[in-house]
Parts: structure tokens; C-alpha cells; sequence
């Protein structure tokens, strides 16, 4: 513990030192001409392929592997031709045109010599047509999907005199959602930025102060996209479109959290002491470990994500973990060195001034706790029923999944071509079952996928451009008569794996678009169950170290539970009444599980952080009151920046997106406002010193009466700024070594716990 204390002082005195907070800052800006470059290239080193969205391990990841030495592996971009009242001869004439145009295809991993069709609906008269163009994707298929369906777009025109030409199927699926997440790097900045600028303009009400923890988010984006590259270049860390839009997000709503809090008291201390140093020294001493904690808190919230099957899921545990280990570190160290550097003028026109009033010693949120302080009991109940009812809308959770048609908060082209096609072909049609078996039971494996009344029989076989045959392997695909995405479809799986696997020594597996959908939907379950419960535990012992206790812990934790399932009871209302979307992903409460609960923790560190170390000087329910009403506006601001940056996912084209925006949001919302503000303060008033059990503040003797709990003298809280006797405020002192700023000896306080 020694030990810790001069490794906390000794940083801090480098940092706010008079000559060494140069040297802080000449490190951060050799750091940022290095870097700069690289995390602008970290698009350039994401995988989107397959195998970084499956769990490594599942059915439809081995096909894939399998599928892998047969051919490249490949998505088709299926070419829908309609007409109302029939095919015409010049239609036919047509499409037989295009086909001969695809086929000369090569670039973005075009395989136009493969291209099959055109298929008819029905013969002699057909109303549509279909042609099938397969695109091979690797891990920079993302990126050239949507130019490679562009090229497909400008062979096949687009129709003329009634004659309607989409193009649908996996690629035409995947190309409109490349152009959906297209420019969502800037696109979350440009939002986030927007958010926090308006935010911290109204928070500090300086035009000038906002754009220095700006500054410094921006630094720490930049510094966490290069590290994030690097590893990814080098060391196999996967980074995909999703990772790297939360990634902007988390870095600029913790971020500017962490440096709302510090300035909050880094102001408090220049109304106390002269030396602009000493007060900063002072602010990170008091605010720095709160700080700290929360940022550990996400930090390893985040990481548990590792042992999550999804890939997806567990690359973005260390892309955020790395993320917010960047933003706590800048706001740490080139947050309060630049602040240092400009001086007090960098608050006006509110400079702080030694001996000027602190505004929260008398403000709402003081206000607040005198009032809750009344009748704890009665506002802790009645808060917490009114949030159980709230959370009785997770009856209106659909966390099933969510279907191509509903994945877009618009209808692009390739939803309209699905439609278009599932009324002619059969809707499976474009995403076929791929099977692998042992060349010597292949015929028996293929007899057993056409038995299912799900498949089509006449469409199994081996596809153009595949080996017949590989290391005693057969590959070959079947068309389902139900939509990929359907749930028909994946009971089609179901069975067809069931059949397939029985076949004596066959070994055969079934992959496939919808098998991938179906095994994802299964470890997305998974990891509910199993990074959930991990996650609280990371927090219940995050809190217990650094509140010495178990009582508070265990009450914080319940309190961010019932928060979480408000926020997705309203949420699911919201999505089913208001925004009108038929589903939410499966992996949906567990994303906003992790950001809640990591991120929500945060106010409540804040917040009982500083009733502890108030209960030290003036007991426990004093303590509760002086807390509130000296984090109350901060919190609150760090609030509505978390919210508000949250809130820029819904800029997004993606449904998945918008929705865990929207209920990140709202979730912070209520944190801020009522589980923070009203639940935890008066659970912690009821309980009184006992919160504190097992540590030795549990056991004190009453400092404040409780009987005087909500009168200002006794809370600490002056009925007006300054007044004598009030915790550090002119003529007291929190610590011996503040005598030396506001005049005369300081009389010694017990120290907390």
C-alpha cells in the first residue's frame, strides 16, 4: 500500500508539476505525430469475412473451412427479373445479353465464367428470371462487395417498360450493408464530436474550456485506432466494421465522462487555494481514484468478453478495453497538464477564484438530498416499484434475431429483390445448405437432405467451379424452400443435420448462410449466460476493493440490475410501439448488458466515493447529502454526454445499431436522473452507517445525528456558500496541508475508513 501511495504521489508530481507538465505534454504530441497515420489506416486492417463474426468452433465455421480447399469462398449475387404480365421476347433477349456481359466479369473478386442462368420461374410464359453470379469474398471482402455488385449493376441495366431488375441474395445483402456502415468512422465522430461540443458547452459554459477535453479525446481515438492497428496487423487481434464504430463511441463517452469529473474538482480546489498546481495535485489525489476505478471497471467488463464464443463478440472485449485504457490514461495525464498550462482564464467568463462560492453547496441537487433525507425508506420503495413496473416491458423483448428485411431502418434494393424473388422462386433460392460428407457415403448423405420436406430435391448438387472431389471429400448445396433468414429455415437445418449426421461413417456437416445464422443465434445465447454473471462479479469486486466494504457493493449492484432491466423494459415498448421494429438481435441484451453495466457503474463510483470520504469527516448520512450535492451536476452532465454519444448509433442505417444505441442511452439516462440520483441515495440514508459492514465506518458513532441528517449544518451542506464550518470551504480545511492556502492552522479530521 506504501508502496501504491508513492507511486500515486510520484505521478501526480510529474504530471502537475511546474516544468514536468511540459514534458507530459511533449510526450503526447511525439506519441500523436506517430500514431496519427496508423490509426487512420485501421480500416485497412479490418476483417469482416465470416470466421470473424462465427463462433470458431460451430457446424457452419468447419463447412467453411472445408469449403475453403474445394473453392474460394464465395456469396452469389442473384439478379431478379420481373415483369407484371409475363416475360416478353425482348426481356428474354435481354437477360440473355446480360448473362453473356457478367460472364466476363473478373474484378472485385468477381467469378463471372461461373455465373448460372437465367432461371425461369415457369415455361412456356415466365413472369421472372434469375441469374446467379458467385463473388469471392476473403477478409477484404467487405470492402470490395459493394463495388463488386455496383459493376454487376452497371452489366444488367436496370430494366426498361415494365421490366423490374433487382439484385438480392447474400451479396446484394452484404453490398447494401457495406454501403449502410460506409463512412462510419466519420460518421460516429463527426456525431460524437457534435454531441460532446454542445454538452460540454453547456456543462461549462466557456467556449473555451470545451475544446480541451476534446483535444484530448481526439489524442486518445487516435492513439487507441493505432494501437488497435498494430495488433491487428501483427498480432491477430480481429477488428471488425462493429468493434471499430464502439470504439469511437466508448473513447469519446468515457472520456469526456472522466474529464468532466477531474474539472469538476479540480474547480472545487482552485475556490480553495491560491496555487493552480496544488489545487490540481489535489483534485487527482481526491478524484483520481474514482477515476481509476471506473476505468478498470470497463476495462475489465470489457475483457471478460473473451470468453465469449462469438468471435465478434470476443474481438471487441480488447478493442474497447484497449480503447478506454487510452481515454483513462490521456485524461489523466494530458488532461490536467493542459488544463495546468492554460491557467484559470480557460474557465471564462466563470473563472474559480480563491474564496468565490461553490454553487452545489446550495444548488438543486443539495436541495435534493435534504428532501430525500426526510423519508429514505418511502423514496427508495416507491422509486424501486415504479422501475420494476417500467421493466414489466421485457414481456416485449424479441431478442430472437433479426431478418435481413428488418435488419435496414430503410428498404434497400436487395430487400426489394427478396421480395420480389420469394414471390416467383423458391425463397431459399440464392443462399443455399452446403453439405461435405465422405466421397463413399456422398449418395447416401444426398438421399437424406432430399428427403426433407424443407429442401428442394431437384436442386442438389455440386456448383460450377467446385472440385468434385477432395481428400475423400464431396461438397455440394441444396436449395431450401424457406427464406434463408426464416425460422422455417433454420428448423430446416436443424432436421437436415439430424438426417445427415446419422448416416454411418459419413461425417457430414451442413453450412450455409442460414446454418451461420442458426449457430450464432445458438453462442449468442451462450455467451448471455455466461458473460453476464461474469461481468457483475468483475464489478461487485471492483466496488468492494475500492469501497472497503460489502454492504454498499452488493446494494450497488442490485440497484444497476434493476436499472438495466428498466432500460430494456422501456426499450422493447419503444421498439415494438414507437419505432415499429419486429425484432432485436440475440446478442442485443448482452451488448447493452456490458455498456450499462460497465459504463452506468461509473456515476455510482463517483458518487459513493465521495460519501465515503465524507462519512470519514461527518458521518455516513451526512456524508450521503454532501455527496449528491457535490457530484450532482457533474454526474449529470457525464451523463448526458455518455447518453448523447450513444444516442449518434441511431445514425446508423442498422436496426442492431440504432437499438443498442437508443437503449444505451436511455439506461444512462436512468442512472443519471433516478437510480444514482434518488435510489442510491436513499438506500444508503436507510441503511445508514451499516452500508459500510464489514469496515470500521460501519461502526461509527454518529457524527451527524440522524435527526439532523437533512439540516445543512449537520450535513456539511451551508445554507449558504462559505459559511463557516463547512467541509472544505474557507476557514476549514479537508486536510492538514490545505492550511497553507486559506489561512491559518488547520485542525486535524479523522481520515475516512
Amino acid at each position: 500500500m506504501k508502496r501504491l501511495d508513492a507511486w500515486k504521489r510520484a505521478t501526480i508530481g510529474v504530471v502537475c508539476g511546474r516544468r514536468s507538465k511540459w514534458l507530459v505534454l511533449a510526450l503526447w504530441l511525439l506519441v500523436l505525430v506517430f500514431v496519427a497515420p496508423l490509426g487512420m489506416k485501421l480500416s485497412d486492417a479490418q476483417d469482416n469475412d465470416a470466421q470473424s463474426w462465427l463462433p470458431g468452433s460451430a457446424e457452419s465455421t468447419q463447412v467453411l473451412d472445408i469449403s475453403n480447399e474445394f473453392r474460394p469462398e464465395q456469396i452469389p449475387a442473384v439478379v431478379v427479373y420481373t415483369r407484371a404480365d409475363g416475360l416478353t421476347a425482348q426481356d428474354r433477349r435481354q437477360i440473355a445479353e446480360d448473362v453473356q456481359q457478367v460472364k466476363t466479369l473478373r474484378e472485385h473478386g468477381i467469378r463471372g465464367a461461373e455465373t448460372r442462368g437465367p432461371v425461369f420461374d415457369r415455361q412456356p410464359d415466365p413472369r421472372a428470371a434469375q441469374i446467379y453470379i458467385p463473388i469471392t469474398m476473403d477478409a477484404s471482402g467487405w470492402q470490395r462487395i459493394a463495388p463488386a455488385v455496383d459493376s454487376i449493376r452497371d452489366q444488367v441495366g436496370r430494366g426498361d417498360d415494365g421490366l423490374s431488375v433487382h439484385i438480392t441474395g447474400p451479396g446484394g445483402t452484404a453490398a447494401d450493408s457495406s454501403k449502410a456502415f460506409e463512412g462510419i468512422d466519420s460518421t460516429l465522430l463527426f456525431a460524437a464530436m457534435a454531441v460532446v461540443i454542445v454538452m460540454l458547452l453547456i456543462t461549462f459554459r466557456s467556449p473555451i474550456l470545451l475544446f480541451v477535453p476534446l483535444l484530448g479525446v481526439v489524442v486518445a481515438l487516435f492513439t487507441a485506432q493505432a494501437l488497435i492497428y498494430l495488433l491487428a496487423k501483427h498480432a491477430g487481434l480481429t477488428v471488425n466494421g462493429q468493434s471499430a464504430g464502439i470504439l469511437t463511441v466508448l473513447v469519446f463517452g468515457a472520456g469526456t465522462d472522466y474529464a468532466l469529473l477531474l474539472v469538476a474538482r479540480y474547480r472545487e480546489e482552485l475556490r480553495r487555494h491560491e496555487d493552480r498546481h496544488e489545487a490540481m495535485k489535489l483534485a487527482m489525489n481526491r478524484a483520481g481514484p474514482a477515476i481509476l476505478a471506473s476505468g478498470a471497471t470497463v476495462v475489465l467488463s470489457m475483457l471478460v468478453l473473451l470468453v465469449a464464443e462469438m468471435n465478434s463478440t470476443r474481438g471487441l472485449g480488447p478493442v474497447a478495453a484497449i480503447g478506454v485504457g487510452v481515454g483513462l490514461l490521456a485524461m489523466l495525464t494530458l488532461f490536467p497538464a493542459l488544463l495546468l498550462v492554460f491557467g484559470r482564464w480557460i474557465f471564462w467568463p466563470s473563472v474559480p477564484h480563491l474564496g468565490s462560492p461553490d454553487p452545489t453547496r446550495s444548488g438543486v441537487w443539495a436541495r435534493m438530498g435534504h428532501r430525500i433525507a426526510r423519508r429514505p425508506r418511502t423514496t427508495w420503495v416507491a422509486t424501486a416499484l415504479a422501475l420494476a413496473v417500467l421493466s414489466l416491458g421485457l414481456i416485449q423483448l424479441r431478442a430472437a434475431g433479426i431478418s435481413n428485411a428488418d435488419a435496414f431502418t430503410g428498404k434497400p434494393d436487395s430487400i426489394v429483390g427478396q421480395e420480389v424473388s420469394a414471390r416467383y422462386f423458391p425463397a431459399g433460392a440464392g443462399d443455399p445448405l452446403v453439405i461435405v460428407s465422405d466421397t463413399a457415403q456422398a449418395e447416401q448423405v444426398g438421399r437424406a437432405v432430399a428427403a426433407d420436406p424443407g429442401v428442394v430435391p431437384t436442386s442438389i448438387g455440386v456448383p460450377p467451379g467446385t472440385a468434385p472431389e477432395r481428400d475423400g471429400r464431396v461438397l455440394f448445396e441444396a436449395t431450401m424452400r424457406a427464406p434463408a433468414d426464416s425460422e422455417a429455415a433454420k428448423a430446416t437445418v436443424d432436421r437436415v443435420r439430424d438426417a445427415v449426421h446419422a448416416v454411418p461413417d459419413a461425417d457430414a456437416k451442413v453450412g450455409g448462410g442460414t446454418a451461420a445464422l442458426l449457430d450464432m443465434e445458438d453462442a449468442q445465447t451462450h455467451d448471455n449466460y455466461l458473460v453476464i454473471p461474469l461481468v457483475l462479479l468483475v464489478v461487485l469486486l471492483v466496488l468492494s476493493v475500492l469501497l472497503r466494504a460489502l454492504v454498499a457493493p452488493l446494494l450497488l449492484i442490485g440497484t444497476v440490475v434493476l436499472s438495466l432491466a428498466t432500460a430494456l423494459g422501456v426499450s422493447a415498448l419503444a421498439f415494438r410501439h414507437v419505432f415499429d421494429y419486429a425484432g432485436e438481435d440475440v446478442a442485443f441484451p448482452l451488448f447493452v448488458f456490458v455498456f450499462l453495466v460497465a459504463l452506468g457503474i461509473d456515476y455510482n463510483i463517483f458518487l459513493t466515493t465521495r460519501i465515503r470520504e465524507e462519512a470519514g469527516r461527518h458521518g455516513t448520512r451526512a456524508g450521503v447529502v454532501t455527496g449528491l450535492a457535490t457530484t450532482g451536476a457533474v454526474i449529470t452532465s457525464a451523463g448526458l454526454v455518455l447518453a448523447g454519444t450513444f444516442a449518434a448509433l441511431g445514425t446508423l442505417p442498422i436496426v442492431g445499431f440504432a437499438e443498442i444505441g437508443f437503449a444505451v442511452a436511455l439506461g444512462v439516462l436512468l442512472d443519471t436522473f433516478v437510480v444514482r440520483s434518488v435510489l442510491v441515495t436513499s438506500l444508503f440514508l436507510d441503511v445508514g452507517p451499516k452500508v459500510w459492514w464489514p469496515n470500521r465506518l460501519a461502526r461509527e458513532d454518529g457524527t451527524a445525528r440522524p435527526a439532523d441528517a437533512g439540516r445543512p449544518e449537520a450535513s456539511g451542506t451551508p445554507g449558504g456558500p462559505g459559511a463557516p464550518g463547512a467541509p472544505g470551504e474557507p476557514g476549514t480545511s479537508e486536510e492538514p496541508e490545505a492550511s497553507t492556502e486559506t489561512g491559518g492552522p488547520a485542525k486535524p479530521s479523522p481520515p475516512p475508513g
